[in-house]
């Protein structure tokens, strides 16, 4: 073998070392085994913000009032049409008056029949006296003038009080609203006999112009609620509860606000729940009786802590997040939040404190105790609060 080719080989064994040695992993370098990976971590910080607590609702006017006949008689005219507003006082319906006119015109004879014999019968009597006086005939002939007398002015006051009931029987025929509402369906037409034992109502009349919404609380959210409110009774203490609103099945929100007004007395035994009732005014009619909706209570929260649901991961219904501790090594921490109707948040009632750092991307490939490379990262506002239909969904 040459010389020439010895060098050769020799300068060929000289890079497969080179080579060899630049492919063995440096300490620290990446990939290697002993790598500390970088992870964005926030810390825990206090902010303000207003928690929705929602509860499902029927609407029902401030008065409601079903419209009956008090007579007997066929439906013969309807002078508003369904869903009209109507003031108190407004005619509605009128019925066939033939036959309680004629029946006004005899009462009106047998008045007049009355008061003939009335006066004959006093005519009689004004007759007798003197006779009686005169002992012409017995004073037994003046008793029994003046008894007829007495039986006449009684049939006269009969007559007369059936002859007022004709009239207002003629009254009836022309059935008015007794308040001011809208009106309901009609369930009878023209043509239509009607009477007071008919087992529908003609209609009904809702005053809406301030309207009801019905909802419940069970037992514990009523007393959070009105524990350490400031008032002699009941009403005094709903006076200092904030406003409610109103989401309309079309998930918006009713444009004005209304309160709480009262709740009842009583705990459903059943179910656990007390009755309350809300307020909301309408005087653009835009809510129906019989309407449902969502009340939508306030709840202000001044200074608490909100974290990024993204932080934290849930497990057999506990939620957990990765505290950085000593040695930037991580622990999973079990917290307490309250989901409400946050964007994207939680607040946070127990398990963290102000100035705790915690994991706030990657938290998947964490395990307790392990080391990481801590970035501090700004995540600005999380008070912010979820569109209404995505809370009403939720």
């Amino acid at each position: 073998m040459s010389i020439k080719t010895q060098i050769s080989l020799l300068i060929i064994c000289l890079m497969a070392i080179t080579i060899s040695c630049s492919d063995q992993p440096k300490a620290g370098a990446p990939g290697s085994a002993g790598k500390v990976k970088e992870y964005p971590v926030i810390a825990v910080k206090t902010q303000s913000t207003t928690l929705f607590k929602d509860y499902p609702t029927k609407l029902q006017g401030q008065q409601t009032v079903e419209i009956r006949s008090k007579i007997a008689g066929y439906i013969e005219k309807i002078f508003v049409d369904e869903g009209a507003f109507v003031k108190k006082g407004q005619v509605l319906f009128r019925l066939n008056a033939d036959d309680i006119q004629a029946t006004v015109r005899s009462a009106a004879a047998m008045v007049k029949v009355a008061e003939a014999d009335v006066k004959v019968a006093e005519v009689n009597v004004e007759k007798t006296k003197p006779l009686v006086e005169k002992n012409i005939i017995s004073k037994f002939e003046l008793e029994t003038v003046e008894s007829t007398k007495k039986s006449k002015e009684a049939q006269l006051a009969q007559a007369m009080a059936n002859w007022e009931n004709a009239k207002a029987n003629l009254q009836y025929t022309l059935i008015t609203s007794p308040a001011e509402g809208t009106i309901g369906n009609f369930p009878y037409r023209v043509g239509s006999l009607v009477s007071s034992s008919t087992s529908e109502p003609l209609t009904t009349v809702s005053n809406t112009l301030n309207m009801y919404a019905y909802f419940s609380f069970n037992e514990k959210e009523f007393l959070t609620l009105t524990k350490g409110l400031e008032g002699k009774n009941q009403v005094e203490k709903f006076s200092k509860l904030p406003n409610v609103s109103l989401v309309m099945a079309d998930n918006s929100i009713y444009e004005k606000e209304g309160r709480i007004e009262t709740a009842s007395g009583l705990i459903n035994t059943q179910t656990g729940a007390v009755n309350v009732r809300a307020s909301f005014p309408n005087s653009e009619g835009l809510l129906r009786s019989g309407g449902s909706g969502t009340i939508r209570i306030p709840q202000e929260m001044d200074s608490v802590i909100i974290i990024p649901q993204k932080t934290s991961y849930e497990l057999q219904g506990k939620h957990f997040v990765y505290l950085v501790g000593a040695g930037n090594k991580v622990r999973n921490t079990e917290i307490e939040v309250l989901a409400g109707n946050l964007k994207d948040s939680y607040v946070v009632t127990s398990g963290l404190k102000v100035g705790d750092q915690i994991v706030l991307e990657g938290i998947a490939a964490l395990r307790n105790d392990t080391e990481i490379k801590p970035k501090l990262s700004e995540i600005g506002n999380l008070s912010e609060n979820m569109s209404s239909a995505k809370q009403l969904k939720n």
